[in-house]
């Protein structure tokens, strides 16, 4: 990674009141037109930015601007750095150990049947494969598809826990849990609760009340004989 300077135009304008360079030393060094470093110099441009001293941002070291102001053919070059930074690394398709490339269909099979909700953007992600990979095993037209058997990719070593809670996580943001869903099945709405009818409305009879008629009825048959034998 090249190494650039910091604030160039505040470093010009220190350059300008504290050094003796040259216009065209300072202008290479700040990465400026020499006239834009002119007009510091004059006053006409960057009135309001501060200057910045690049020997105690460790960007310069004096011995650099005396060797510089004695020689007007010199060019000022940057300090090497105290500590150096690591470039970021762009992001691709998981790296996967060519020992370990026979295990991804397998891996690739768990995620389809454990997690449904997974993409195949996701689980490209995860095991490092192709998503007409994944769409062959998904519909069983993998020419190994009668041998695979579905394997924890953590287990196998092609992704780590925390990628795949992630991932699932990422994937099941919006969607019900099943908890939810199972208690939605035993609540009934509101409309449902007012349509609802017991079984006596429905015109179920009520065998307690069968009985009890039955037998008032029995009581009521020696009576009425009695009283015909009055008469």
């Amino acid at each position: 990674m090249a190494q650039q300077l910091l604030m160039p135009k505040a470093t010009a304008v220190w350059l300008v009141d504290n050094t003796a360079l040259s216009f065209e030393q300072i202008a290479e060094f700040c990465t400026l037109h020499p006239l834009e470093v002119k007009a510091i110099a004059d006053g006409e441009a960057a009135q309001g930015i501060k200057g910045m001293d690049p020997i105690i941002t460790g960007q310069l070291t004096r011995d650099e601007i005396v060797r510089a102001e004695k020689d007007a053919n010199h060019r000022l070059k940057l300090a090497p750095p105290k500590v150096r930074v690591p470039e970021a690394k762009r992001k691709g398709p998981r790296y996967t150990p060519v020992s370990k490339r026979q295990d991804r269909p397998n891996a690739i099979l768990w995620l389809v049947r454990s997690h449904p909700e997974l993409k195949d953007p996701a689980i490209s992600r995860l095991v490092g494969t192709t998503k007409h990979t994944i769409e062959q095993i998904r519909e069983r037209t993998h020419w190994n598809s009668a041998n695979l058997q579905p394997m924890d990719p953590v287990t196998l070593g092609l992704c780590s826990q925390i990628d795949l809670d992630l991932e699932v996580e990422k994937a099941s943001r919006g969607m019900p849990r099943p908890e939810e869903t199972a208690e939605e099945e035993r609540l009934l709405s509101a409309a449902q609760t007012q349509n609802y009818r017991s079984p006596r409305q429905d015109g179920e009879l009520d065998a307690a009340a069968v009985f009890a008629k039955l037998t008032a009825m029995r009581s009521k048959q020696p009576d009425e004989a009695t009283d015909e034998d009055a008469y």
